[in-house]
């Protein structure tokens, strides 16, 4: 599954929509086992989450916002397939988290390429289910340490603390990713699934035993004049920098 959704594949409501019928229907697709996500952008795995959307929208609209990020993380995250990340350019906050929420991940070995949870950069907190994908991925000392201060890891350093599986060169990434499909493949699926779900059972849980409540305190807080107006600031210096 390739993500094209210029300029940057930032996760918009229609990116969320667009992938969850994309993955359900290879959920429910007998004759897929596995899924290899990357980006048809270069340079960018994906942005992260869409800023125009958390800004000067209504109530309503940010929560249905919020309902569409959860579903695509309780889909990627809790999924039967096989899951590899080609991670073929930078991914910042909200394209961390689709990396992380795969089995295994795979990154271009370009020093300009960076992944990470920078969401404290922006004023913003990590919810606790990224917090948690993130901790079952690179164990709790780094994970509280990387979330505090936003931190944006570069492709060595990422692989350094775990964050990903692999480094391999820009051109082999493809190739690379799919051996590693064939090595996940080769087992019986059942067995690994019912793995898959016991070490990611009680992740998955919280969220659904706390959903609405999740969506009312990123409501609340997403709607705070100062978060507004950082957000607002954020986008100004996104334009300048493209002008």
């Amino acid at each position: 599954m390739k993500f094209k959704s210029p300029p940057v594949n930032s996760i918009s409501l229609d990116f969320l929509t667009e992938f969850c019928i994309s993955l359900e229907k290879l959920e429910n697709n007998r004759g897929c086992r596995g899924v290899i996500f990357t980006s048809a952008i270069p340079t960018v795995f994906s942005s992260g989450l869409d800023i125009t959307e958390m800004c000067g929208k209504s109530t309503e609209r940010y929560a249905e916002f919020w309902r569409a990020v959860q579903e695509t993380w309780l889909k990627l995250y809790g999924s039967n397939m096989v899951t590899v990340a080609a991670v073929n350019g930078s991914s910042p906050a909200g394209g961390c988290l689709l990396a992380l929420s795969c089995d295994y991940r795979i990154m271009a070995e370009n020093p300009k390429f960076s992944i990470g949870l920078n969401e404290a950069q922006l004023g913003i907190v990590a919810p606790f289910w990224f917090k948690d994908t993130f901790v079952n991925v690179v164990g709790h000392r780094v994970a509280e340490r990387s979330l505090q201060l936003g931190s944006l890891h570069s492709a060595p350093e990422a692989h350094r603390i775990g964050l990903v599986d692999e480094l391999v060169p820009e051109e082999k990434l493809q190739d690379k990713a799919a051996a590693v499909m064939a090595q996940w493949l080769a087992l019986p699926d059942h067995a690994r699934q019912l793995t898959k779900s016991m070490m990611r059972k009680s992740v998955l849980d919280r969220l659904v035993a706390h959903r609405e409540e999740d969506i009312q305190n990123f409501v609340s807080f997403i709607t705070k004049e100062s978060i507004q107006k950082s957000l607002r600031m954020y986008m100004e210096m996104l334009k300048k920098k493209k002008s």
